[in-house]
């Protein structure tokens, strides 16, 4: 892997060959997530704030951001991590309608997976492919968990290529932070960068893009809920 400390989190998409080290990743999030402060406010849905950034000279996509806090008896931050920080595509193909399917290409260390993501696009847009690393970190004082999303370019591995959907190719970046707070609640935090590949004007990915990552929250409160109701209660010895 390379050792890259100029890496920017954009879509431009790396190859396996190319991941940097974890800490050049995990500085460009913290950048990201620090610029979120000063973006455009934008509407709220459903308790959810939406921000839009401006697109930086080095970025192939606008930015956008959504973020929400969480009571302990609605969530607590234990409970989200522990979806978020585990199998993420695969949770999130439980609750978010448009992915249909989502594969594991490789395992590479116990922070960082590779995947490939099917999504269903509206008619007349065919299905979209979406194929990411996914690396996760967990830092204490304060407790905050992060995911960091990057695309991936698999046609240099012919072995993995063959794990790749077929589909007209997207790609997004993103930065996922949950922040335990000092009165108790968590705070959810998303940065993404995207563009869906194909003919979708980009005015239209911009112009629905706060909306749609709005509604992912609860979309996964109301999962989440359902998913603990259908656990069987511990019984303590």
């Amino acid at each position: 892997m390379s050792q890259s400390s100029n890496f920017e989190l954009t879509i431009t998409p790396l190859r396996p060959a190319n991941i940097p080290a974890e800490e050049p990743i995990f500085t460009a999030a913290e950048k990201i997530l620090d610029l979120t402060t000063s973006w455009k406010p934008g509407k709220t849905y459903h308790g959810v704030k939406t921000f839009t950034g401006p697109k930086r000279p080095q970025d192939g996509a606008t930015w956008h951001c959504r973020v929400s806090q969480h009571t302990p008896e609605e969530a607590t931050f234990d409970q989200i991590w522990e979806k978020l920080g585990n199998n993420k595509a695969v949770n999130e193909r439980e609750f978010i309608p448009d992915i249909q399917k989502v594969t594991q290409v490789q395992a590479i260390s116990p922070t960082q997976e590779i995947w490939t993501l099917r999504y269903k696009f509206s008619v007349p847009f065919s299905t979209r492919i979406f194929t990411v690393l996914q690396v996760k970190r967990m830092s204490d004082s304060p407790r905050a968990g992060m995911v960091v999303s990057i695309p991936i370019d698999l046609s240099a591995d012919p072995e993995l290529s063959k794990l790749e959907e077929k589909g007209v190719k997207g790609r997004y970046v993103s930065v996922e932070r949950l922040l335990e707070l000092e009165n108790g609640n968590t705070e959810w935090r998303m940065a993404t960068s995207s563009t869906p590949g194909g003919s979708i004007p980009d005015f239209l990915v911009v112009m629905n893009m706060n909306s749609k990552i709005a509604e992912d929250v609860p979309l996964f409160l109301r999962w989440l809920k359902e998913t603990n109701a259908k656990q069987p209660e511990t019984i303590a010895n």
